[in-house]
């Protein structure tokens, strides 16, 4: 037996289970991202195809749910990367005018909100599973209502924290476009989950 078998690569299982053991999980982490089940759906199928023709790269420096995670984020961000290219970036007045009201500004595009105007309320008791599942229940409702490009934005900055010249690279899109996109998500996610969420906490306490 090796002396450094905790070191040892990990071996994948059987490709037949990958459905049963990490589907769910997989179509959770799409959906969430994404906000479409059929969507969701073809991701994680995909996922697994691409799982299946790379297997004989797979080194075990990581488990198998990583791995799989790590192949879906790449379909993601394709995903994103193809219809980012598809879609309009226009602003109008009214909504700049929202974020300039809303947002302070810096030169690095990591501004955030001005006094006053940040959510309210916004702790979550991390012990608390069921409170932790009805954050992301709603995170996910919230999501699937913004513009495609406002989420996909939102999704590779904050969720994936991928660089913002990267996503700029990914989504086609530039520095000052990409500052629009994400501030008016933060806005809509803001109006929606005070709205939805934390009215609902409210009225629990």
């Amino acid at each position: 037996m090796s002396q450094n078998s905790a070191e040892d690569p990990k071996p994948l299982s059987d490709s037949r289970t990958w459905v049963s053991q990490h589907g769910d999980f997989l179509f959770r982490y799409a959906l969430l991202r994404v906000g479409n089940t059929t969507l969701a759906e073809d991701l994680v199928q995909e996922t697994f195809l691409a799982a299946l023709k790379a297997r004989h790269r797979f080194e075990g420096k990581s488990d198998e749910r990583t791995w799989l995670v790590g192949i879906l984020k790449n379909k993601i961000v394709d995903h994103f990367r193809k219809t980012g290219r598809e879609v309009s970036l226009e602003t109008s007045e009214q909504e700049l005018h929202y974020l300039e009201e809303s947002f302070k500004h810096s030169e690095q595009g990591s501004g955030g909100w001005k006094s006053g105007r940040g959510p309210k309320e916004w702790v979550i008791d991390s012990a608390d599973p069921v409170e932790i599942r009805e954050f992301w229940k709603f995170l996910a409702l919230c999501l699937s209502e913004l513009p495609a490009r406002d989420s996909q934005a939102f999704v590779l900055r904050e969720m994936e924290e991928i660089k913002a010249e990267e996503i700029c690279n990914k989504l086609g899109v530039t520095a000052t476009n990409l500052r629009v996109l994400l501030h008016r998500a933060r806005l809509s996610l803001r109006r929606c989950l005070e709205n939805n969420w934390l009215a609902i906490r409210r009225k629990d306490r």
